[in-house]
């Protein structure tokens, strides 16, 4: 066994260990770029969230600002009839 080892060649041991480290890299390199990805998403989630907060805002006051109207009277009965004519039976 003692053999072996002694037998491999230091350009063998470097090379196996210089092909990891540029394996380490690029694995490195994409969860690096996965992780900036992620932040910049969240980011603009975030700038969509306070955009959204005021525009429920701007639309609170917009309802708020409108007379109240009266809603119309729906007659339940014609309601309940359309909806049994479009009602289709089983076979």
């Amino acid at each position: 066994m003692n053999e072996l080892a002694a037998n491999t060649s230091p350009l063998l041991t470097y090379g196996v260990l210089s092909l990891i480290i540029i394996v380490a890299f690029i694995a490195w390199f994409f969860v690096n770029r996965a992780s900036v990805r992620a932040s910049e998403q969240i980011q603009l989630l975030e700038a969509l969230i306070e955009e959204q907060k005021k525009q429920n805002v701007l639309l609170r006051r917009l309802v708020d600002a409108q007379p109240t109207t009266a809603k119309p009277v729906v007659d339940e009965d014609a309601n309940e009839q359309r909806d049994f004519i479009r009602m289709i039976p089983e076979r």
